[in-house]
């Protein structure tokens, strides 16, 4: 199950601009559960984990319980491995270059 995070920044007026140009900036943000660290074992003073490999959501809508639940081993999302990737992107004007 992938989620995506998008936060747009710009500078206030109030904020001094490291530059002179306008620069805008996109943070994108994608949110991945890898495997499941679960100990079934803790009771017994052991460690063993199920296998599963990735979080795949069961059925139901996004922000329901049941899309919190993996389809493969029936654990919470919080017992799968958080990866977050993060991306940013620059649109950046620089004034023209003047004389060679």
């Amino acid at each position: 199950m992938r989620k995506r995070q998008v936060v747009l920044r710009r500078a206030s007026p109030e904020e001094p601009s490291r530059s002179s140009s306008t620069a805008s900036s996109l943070t994108v943000r994608t949110v991945r559960y890898g495997e499941c660290q679960k100990n079934h074992a803790a009771a017994v003073g052991g460690y063993a984990v199920d296998g599963c490999r990735e979080f795949m959501a069961s059925r139901g809508e996004e922000g329901t319980v049941a899309a919190l639940t993996c389809a493969a081993c029936g654990c919470h999302r919080s017992f799968h491995r958080r990866e977050i990737e993060t991306e940013v992107v620059c649109d950046c004007n620089s004034p023209p270059s003047t004389g060679n």
